[in-house]
Protein backbone atom coordinates (compact mmCIF):
# COMPACT_ATOMS: atom_id res chain seq x y z
CA UNK A 1 0.00 0.00 0.00
CA UNK A 2 1.35 3.30 -0.78
CA UNK A 3 2.30 5.70 2.51
CA UNK A 4 1.36 9.22 2.35
CA UNK A 5 5.15 9.72 1.39
CA UNK A 6 4.92 8.15 -1.71
CA UNK A 7 1.67 9.59 -2.47
CA UNK A 8 2.91 12.81 -1.71
CA UNK A 9 6.27 12.38 -3.85
CA UNK A 10 4.14 10.82 -6.79
CA UNK A 11 2.06 14.41 -6.51
CA UNK A 12 4.98 16.67 -6.95
CA UNK A 13 6.53 14.35 -9.00
CA UNK A 14 3.74 14.88 -11.40
CA UNK A 15 3.79 18.94 -10.53
CA UNK A 16 7.12 18.91 -11.87
CA UNK A 17 6.70 16.70 -15.56
CA UNK A 18 3.53 19.35 -15.58
CA UNK A 19 6.22 22.34 -15.40
CA UNK A 20 8.71 21.11 -17.31
CA UNK A 21 6.72 19.07 -20.16
CA UNK A 22 5.85 22.51 -22.26
CA UNK A 23 7.69 24.25 -25.08
CA UNK A 24 5.40 27.24 -24.67
CA UNK A 25 4.22 29.43 -21.50
CA UNK A 26 1.14 27.66 -20.15
CA UNK A 27 -2.40 28.02 -21.02
CA UNK A 28 -5.15 28.85 -18.56
CA UNK A 29 -6.03 24.83 -19.00
CA UNK A 30 -2.59 24.14 -17.95
CA UNK A 31 -2.93 27.14 -15.40
CA UNK A 32 -5.88 25.08 -13.81
CA UNK A 33 -4.45 22.05 -13.49
CA UNK A 34 -1.00 23.41 -12.20
CA UNK A 35 -3.04 25.41 -8.88
CA UNK A 36 -5.18 22.15 -8.12
CA UNK A 37 -1.48 20.16 -7.65
CA UNK A 38 -0.14 23.13 -6.28
CA UNK A 39 -2.87 23.89 -4.36
CA UNK A 40 -3.45 19.94 -3.09
CA UNK A 41 0.49 20.29 -2.30
CA UNK A 42 0.50 23.23 -0.37
CA UNK A 43 -2.10 22.16 2.08
CA UNK A 44 -0.23 18.74 2.75
CA UNK A 45 2.36 21.09 4.45
CA UNK A 46 0.43 23.43 6.35
CA UNK A 47 -2.27 23.57 8.62
CA UNK A 48 -5.40 24.82 6.92
CA UNK A 49 -7.49 26.95 9.88
CA UNK A 50 -10.78 25.18 9.66
CA UNK A 51 -12.93 27.68 11.23
CA UNK A 52 -16.36 28.57 9.16
CA UNK A 53 -16.58 32.49 9.93
CA UNK A 54 -12.61 32.83 9.77
CA UNK A 55 -13.17 31.67 6.67
CA UNK A 56 -16.28 32.88 5.26
CA UNK A 57 -15.22 36.42 6.17
CA UNK A 58 -11.91 36.04 4.17
CA UNK A 59 -13.87 34.88 1.07
CA UNK A 60 -16.28 37.34 1.29
CA UNK A 61 -13.59 40.06 0.68
CA UNK A 62 -11.93 38.36 -1.64
CA UNK A 63 -14.75 37.28 -3.54
CA UNK A 64 -16.20 41.02 -3.63
CA UNK A 65 -12.42 41.99 -5.18
CA UNK A 66 -12.76 39.29 -7.83
CA UNK A 67 -16.25 40.18 -8.93
CA UNK A 68 -14.71 43.75 -9.08
CA UNK A 69 -12.11 42.81 -11.17
CA UNK A 70 -14.40 41.64 -14.03
CA UNK A 71 -14.56 38.49 -15.79
CA UNK A 72 -12.30 36.17 -14.75
CA UNK A 73 -11.04 32.61 -16.42
CA UNK A 74 -10.12 31.07 -13.08
CA UNK A 75 -12.17 30.26 -10.20
CA UNK A 76 -10.37 32.05 -7.09
CA UNK A 77 -10.45 30.29 -3.70
CA UNK A 78 -9.21 32.35 -0.38
CA UNK A 79 -7.85 29.66 2.10
CA UNK A 80 -6.80 30.59 5.40
CA UNK A 81 -3.40 29.11 6.98
CA UNK A 82 -2.68 29.19 10.65
CA UNK A 83 0.41 30.88 10.29
CA UNK A 84 1.55 33.84 12.53
CA UNK A 85 4.17 35.05 9.99
CA UNK A 86 2.88 38.23 7.85
CA UNK A 87 1.85 36.70 4.73
CA UNK A 88 -0.38 36.07 1.75
CA UNK A 89 -0.03 34.45 -1.48
CA UNK A 90 -1.29 32.99 -4.87
CA UNK A 91 -0.52 29.57 -6.82
CA UNK A 92 -1.40 29.21 -10.09
CA UNK A 93 -4.65 29.14 -11.03
CA UNK A 94 -6.44 31.93 -8.52
CA UNK A 95 -5.71 29.59 -5.52
CA UNK A 96 -4.70 32.03 -2.67
CA UNK A 97 -3.57 31.57 0.68
CA UNK A 98 -4.26 34.10 3.74
CA UNK A 99 -1.96 33.60 6.75
CA UNK A 100 -3.32 34.35 10.37
CA UNK A 101 -0.49 36.35 10.68
CA UNK A 102 -1.73 38.81 8.41
CA UNK A 103 -5.26 39.12 9.43
CA UNK A 104 -3.93 39.66 13.10
CA UNK A 105 -1.79 42.37 12.19
CA UNK A 106 -3.85 44.49 9.67
CA UNK A 107 -5.19 47.48 11.19
CA UNK A 108 -7.94 47.90 8.94
CA UNK A 109 -10.39 46.05 6.54
CA UNK A 110 -9.07 48.58 3.76
CA UNK A 111 -5.23 46.77 4.51
CA UNK A 112 -6.44 43.28 4.22
CA UNK A 113 -8.37 44.04 0.84
CA UNK A 114 -5.37 46.04 0.06
CA UNK A 115 -3.25 42.60 0.12
CA UNK A 116 -5.76 40.44 -1.31
CA UNK A 117 -6.34 42.76 -3.98
CA UNK A 118 -2.58 42.70 -4.43
CA UNK A 119 -2.29 38.93 -4.56
CA UNK A 120 -5.74 39.11 -7.13
CA UNK A 121 -3.56 41.31 -9.67
CA UNK A 122 -0.67 38.88 -9.47
CA UNK A 123 -2.92 36.09 -11.06
CA UNK A 124 -4.88 38.54 -13.56
CA UNK A 125 -1.69 39.34 -14.91
CA UNK A 126 -0.69 35.85 -14.55
CA UNK A 127 2.64 36.76 -13.07
CA UNK A 128 3.39 32.48 -12.36
CA UNK A 129 2.96 31.83 -15.82
CA UNK A 130 5.76 34.26 -17.00
CA UNK A 131 8.15 33.26 -14.35
CA UNK A 132 7.14 29.75 -15.27
CA UNK A 133 8.12 30.78 -19.15
CA UNK A 134 11.14 32.81 -17.94
CA UNK A 135 12.50 29.87 -16.18
CA UNK A 136 12.58 27.96 -18.94
CA UNK A 137 14.22 29.94 -20.93
CA UNK A 138 16.97 30.28 -18.50
CA UNK A 139 17.06 26.69 -18.62
CA UNK A 140 14.84 25.15 -15.59
CA UNK A 141 15.44 21.82 -16.91
CA UNK A 142 19.27 21.89 -15.73
CA UNK A 143 17.91 21.91 -12.35
CA UNK A 144 15.50 19.50 -12.44
CA UNK A 145 17.46 17.21 -11.02
CA UNK A 146 18.04 19.47 -7.66
CA UNK A 147 14.40 20.24 -7.81
CA UNK A 148 13.14 16.84 -8.44
CA UNK A 149 15.51 15.73 -4.69
CA UNK A 150 14.30 18.39 -2.66
CA UNK A 151 10.52 16.82 -3.78
CA UNK A 152 11.89 13.28 -3.01
CA UNK A 153 12.87 14.14 0.28
CA UNK A 154 9.25 16.02 1.41
CA UNK A 155 11.79 18.72 2.07
CA UNK A 156 9.55 21.95 2.65
CA UNK A 157 11.65 23.69 0.72
CA UNK A 158 9.88 22.36 -2.15
CA UNK A 159 6.72 23.97 -1.27
CA UNK A 160 8.48 27.11 -1.88
CA UNK A 161 10.40 26.28 -4.73
CA UNK A 162 7.02 25.63 -6.14
CA UNK A 163 4.07 27.70 -4.67
CA UNK A 164 6.27 30.69 -3.40
CA UNK A 165 6.63 30.18 0.77
CA UNK A 166 10.29 31.92 0.44
CA UNK A 167 11.91 34.10 -1.17
CA UNK A 168 14.19 31.84 -3.34
CA UNK A 169 10.82 30.38 -5.19
CA UNK A 170 11.12 30.35 -8.41
CA UNK A 171 7.50 31.10 -9.56
CA UNK A 172 6.35 33.18 -7.04
CA UNK A 173 9.42 35.53 -6.91
CA UNK A 174 8.85 38.55 -8.98
CA UNK A 175 10.63 41.67 -10.11
CA UNK A 176 9.46 45.30 -9.98
CA UNK A 177 7.70 45.40 -12.45
CA UNK A 178 4.95 42.65 -11.58
CA UNK A 179 4.99 43.93 -8.41
CA UNK A 180 4.25 47.57 -9.63
CA UNK A 181 1.51 46.18 -12.10
CA UNK A 182 0.00 44.30 -9.07
CA UNK A 183 0.30 47.47 -7.01
CA UNK A 184 -1.75 49.58 -9.98
CA UNK A 185 -4.14 46.82 -10.31
CA UNK A 186 -5.10 46.92 -6.30
CA UNK A 187 -5.44 50.52 -6.73
CA UNK A 188 -7.95 50.55 -9.35
CA UNK A 189 -9.59 47.83 -7.53
CA UNK A 190 -10.39 48.60 -4.15
CA UNK A 191 -12.56 51.84 -4.73
CA UNK A 192 -14.56 49.55 -7.41
CA UNK A 193 -15.37 47.03 -4.60
CA UNK A 194 -16.18 49.85 -2.03
CA UNK A 195 -12.62 49.75 -0.06
CA UNK A 196 -10.36 52.85 0.71
CA UNK A 197 -7.02 52.28 -1.61
CA UNK A 198 -5.01 54.22 1.21
CA UNK A 199 -4.93 51.03 3.20
CA UNK A 200 -2.54 49.66 0.40
CA UNK A 201 -0.20 52.90 1.31
CA UNK A 202 -0.61 52.13 5.34
CA UNK A 203 0.32 48.46 5.31
CA UNK A 204 3.03 49.41 3.39
CA UNK A 205 4.16 51.78 5.91
CA UNK A 206 2.91 50.34 9.48
CA UNK A 207 4.54 47.27 9.26
CA UNK A 208 7.80 48.06 9.96
CA UNK A 209 11.04 45.73 11.10
CA UNK A 210 10.68 47.46 14.72
CA UNK A 211 7.40 44.81 15.20
CA UNK A 212 8.78 41.29 15.08
CA UNK A 213 12.70 42.43 14.77
CA UNK A 214 12.90 41.45 11.51
CA UNK A 215 11.47 42.05 7.81
CA UNK A 216 7.62 40.56 7.97
CA UNK A 217 7.31 37.86 4.99
CA UNK A 218 5.16 39.82 2.94
CA UNK A 219 7.68 42.21 2.57
CA UNK A 220 10.61 39.35 2.20
CA UNK A 221 8.02 38.32 -1.02
CA UNK A 222 7.34 41.35 -1.76
CA UNK A 223 9.54 44.36 -0.84
CA UNK A 224 8.20 47.84 0.26
CA UNK A 225 10.15 50.21 -1.61
CA UNK A 226 10.37 53.56 -0.68
CA UNK A 227 10.49 54.60 -4.24
CA UNK A 228 7.11 51.87 -4.51
CA UNK A 229 5.00 53.24 -1.81
CA UNK A 230 5.39 56.63 -2.87
CA UNK A 231 4.36 55.40 -6.95
CA UNK A 232 1.48 54.08 -5.08
CA UNK A 233 0.54 56.51 -2.50
CA UNK A 234 0.76 59.18 -6.06
CA UNK A 235 -1.41 56.97 -7.88
CA UNK A 236 -4.24 57.05 -5.66
CA UNK A 237 -3.69 61.02 -4.85
CA UNK A 238 -3.68 60.86 -8.68
CA UNK A 239 -7.97 59.33 -8.65
CA UNK A 240 -10.90 61.31 -8.26
CA UNK A 241 -12.18 58.67 -5.33
CA UNK A 242 -15.89 58.29 -5.24
CA UNK A 243 -16.66 59.26 -1.46
CA UNK A 244 -17.77 56.78 1.41
CA UNK A 245 -15.14 54.31 0.53
CA UNK A 246 -14.82 51.83 3.30
CA UNK A 247 -11.47 51.11 5.54
CA UNK A 248 -13.42 49.63 8.59
CA UNK A 249 -16.02 47.35 8.44
CA UNK A 250 -17.79 48.15 11.63
CA UNK A 251 -16.31 45.93 13.77
CA UNK A 252 -16.39 42.96 11.75
CA UNK A 253 -12.48 42.71 11.47
CA UNK A 254 -11.62 42.84 15.55
CA UNK A 255 -13.92 40.04 16.02
CA UNK A 256 -12.77 37.80 13.17
CA UNK A 257 -9.17 38.91 14.89
CA UNK A 258 -10.52 37.77 18.07
CA UNK A 259 -11.44 35.00 16.96
CA UNK A 260 -8.33 34.07 15.39
CA UNK A 261 -6.63 34.91 18.52
CA UNK A 262 -8.50 32.48 20.53
CA UNK A 263 -8.47 29.35 18.04
CA UNK A 264 -4.94 29.95 17.46
CA UNK A 265 -4.02 30.83 21.22
CA UNK A 266 -1.83 33.97 20.48
CA UNK A 267 -2.11 36.91 22.85
CA UNK A 268 -4.08 39.80 22.46
CA UNK A 269 -1.88 42.45 20.80
CA UNK A 270 -1.19 46.21 21.76
CA UNK A 271 -1.16 48.38 18.73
Amino acid sequence: MATTTDRARALAAALLAALLAACAAPTITDEEELGRRASTEVRQHVLVLHDDIVASYIDDIGQRLVQASGPQPFEYTFTVIEDDTLNAFAVFGGNIFVHTGLILRVRNVSELAGVLGHEIGHVVHRHMAENYQRARSAGLLRNAAVIGSAIGGINPGAVDLLTGFGTQGILNTFGREAESQSDEFAVELLPRAGYDPNGIVTMFEGMTMSETQRVPKFFTDHPASAERTAHTRGLIEAKQLPPNLKKDDNGKLEIIQHRVRLLTKQPERTR
